[in-house]
């Protein structure tokens, strides 16, 4: 948590974490959106943890009690905000619009780290990189925050 203070907004002003996982044909859970909600309605920031899949078992190889497993994949930015942006067409709360401010972090602590600032709208066209990556939902913003949030706007 305190790593992501680097986006420059305050670590105080952060309501609960949520962890966003790759959506599958026949699974699109969507619970965590309550969540990115009651934060909002607080005014708080949400700090979305994107999924890793590192030595999972494919379906068929569990089916078949095979130890073979798919290849690493390392959720994007990118792909955390079609998905946030899908969930939001479907509920229609206002939780997570594209003109919803945000801030995507690549790679933080890492010599090649990235902040982007802007709107999901904005920020679902970066190229953020090599993994890992995570994403801020931000709340109310102090003027402060706002300036840091500028800095790093795109």
């Amino acid at each position: 948590m305190n790593a992501i203070g680097a986006a420059g907004l305050q670590l105080y002003r952060y309501g609960e974490a949520i962890s966003i996982v790759f959506f599958t044909e026949t699974w699109r859970p969507d619970s965590f959106y309550d969540r990115i909600a009651a934060n909002k309605k607080l005014g708080l920031h949400t700090l979305c943890l994107l999924d890793i899949k590192v030595k999972e078992p494919s379906l068929e190889a569990l089916c078949r009690g095979k130890k073979i497993y798919e290849p690493p994949r390392f959720m994007t930015i990118n792909t955390a905000v079609e998905q946030l942006l899908e969930i939001e067409a479907n509920r229609g709360e206002g939780a997570c619009t594209p003109e919803s401010k945000a801030v995507g972090v690549a790679r933080i602590g890492a010599d090649s780290q990235q902040i982007v600032a802007g709107t999901l709208a904005e920020l679902v066209e970066v190229d953020f990189g090599a993994p890992l990556h995570s994403l801020i939902l931000a709340g109310e913003m102090h003027h402060i925050e706002l300036e840091a949030w500028e800095r790093h706007r795109l």
